[in-house]
């Protein structure tokens, strides 16, 4: 099935809209900065946020300027987010492209992730709503505390669901908790709504990272990371962590505070990758994954009545399951 198709059905013309503004906020004339904007630009993914934002918008009641002005906000603070993240990561690239900071430095890239992010502040102060701009700036605020989180729970000894989660939902799934609570807030929906709305992001957003972090035990060129990718950056993700902490090896262990310590080398992460599929971590992975796929599924049959964004929105959540990249 051509999930995206279906995802756009409803929405094109506004999704179109969303990109000639979203294109014409990265736009510049001075040299450099129009460079570097004009290489963001053209990196741009399958907009799957701005989508999610204009669903919610439609489910809700229509797609306006202020759902459109709040969509760029949001999509350039995250932008910004992501140049400003491989120049702390030192990533050479991203979506398989070189990055802002390998392709000029990285004085170039902070400087233009503050423009992207002063430009999001622009664009969500044109919508003339409050709570937008709230829910905007804690969305900043949460971001960075995530990857505060993320960096220091390397170096905490405790292999945690708990605090996996914790850093989830102040990574990925902040995003998409974002874009529903604010496409929803865009369509003057109410407040019991915008919670509703808020909660379906949040659980989108984890399965959508579970999906993630289960590519990561195979290796795969359409995915563009090798096998093991995140536990060579100190990273122990959910199904790595049930296995250890459902069979209490301790050699296994004494690896995984090795991957977490930047200490290990690539035959041992191969050992903790068959050990985590030898040990049903895969399986707990994608079961935790359809439970947040059904809550998903209950707020699209209790809160969705126009038949088109429904059919929209249960693709969307299909996509995230099933995508294979």
């Amino acid at each position: 099935m051509d999930y995206l198709k279906q995802i756009k059905q409803p929405i094109q013309c506004d999704l179109d809209d969303f990109i000639e503004m979203f294109n014409g906020s990265l736009s510049h004339t001075d040299g450099m900065l129009a460079q570097v904007l004009d290489h963001i630009r053209k990196r741009a993914g399958k907009r799957m946020r701005p989508m999610l934002i204009l669903l919610m918008a439609k489910n809700y009641g229509s797609v306006s300027e202020v759902t459109q002005h709040s969509g760029v906000g949001l999509e350039l603070l995250h932008t910004a987010s992501l140049v400003h993240d491989d120049v702390v990561d030192e990533s050479s690239e991203r979506r398989g492209q070189a990055s802002v900071n390998a392709t000029y430095n990285n004085k170039v890239a902070v400087l233009v992730g503050d423009y992207l992010l002063s430009t999001a502040l622009l664009h969500v102060s044109l919508t003339g709503n409050q709570q937008i701009v709230q829910y905007l700036a804690e969305l900043g605020r949460t971001l960075a505390k995530g990857e505060i989180l993320q960096l220091s729970n390397i170096s905490n000894s405790e292999i945690s669901e708990d605090v996996y989660y914790q850093v989830i939902k102040q990574k990925t799934a902040a995003l998409f908790e974002a874009c529903c609570a604010i496409g929803a807030l865009s369509a003057g929906a109410v407040s019991e709504e915008v919670e509703a709305a808020r909660l379906f992001g949040q659980n989108l957003g984890i399965a959508f990272q579970i999906r993630d972090d289960i590519f990561d035990y195979y290796d795969s060129e359409e995915i563009g990371k090798p096998t093991g990718n995140d536990m060579a950056e100190g990273k122990l993700t959910l199904p790595v962590i049930y296995a250890l902490n459902s069979t209490g090896n301790s050699d296994m262990n004494e690896l995984a505070h090795k991957v977490k310590e930047g200490r290990v080398s690539a035959d041992e992460i191969s050992r903790l990758v068959e050990f985590t599929k030898k040990h049903g971590g895969i399986e707990y992975a994608e079961q935790k994954m359809d439970y947040f796929r059904q809550l998903c599924l209950d707020f699209i049959a209790k809160y969705s009545a126009k038949q088109d964004v429904k059919e929209a929105l249960r693709a969307y959540v299909d996509f995230v399951i099933q995508r294979n990249k």
